[in-house]
């Protein structure tokens, strides 16, 4: 349960990541490899569950099931929320 609860925090915190964690890679990788748009927000999403999966490690916690559907929940719950509302 802890995996799926590292993985909603991860998602949901992709947006916020994508500055401080991927426009770093972005900048350094600029040159060599091309950056489509939309591909920093992936990069920051696979930042984020590399970080939840390091974090689940150190506490012996977890199932990359679980981490993944929590991410990919995290990931869309603004949108999820907002159509959950709208109907």
């Amino acid at each position: 349960m802890l995996a799926f609860l590292f993985g909603l925090v991860a998602g949901f915190l992709t947006p916020h990541a994508e500055e401080p964690l991927a426009e770093p890679l972005v900048r350094a990788a600029r040159g060599r490899v091309v950056f489509h748009p939309g591909e920093k927000r992936l990069l920051a999403f696979i930042l984020c569950l590399l970080i939840a999966a390091v974090l689940l490690a150190v506490v012996s916690e977890g199932s990359p099931f679980w981490l993944v559907l929590g991410g990919g929940l995290g990931y869309f719950a603004t949108r999820l929320i907002a159509a959950a509302n709208s109907r």
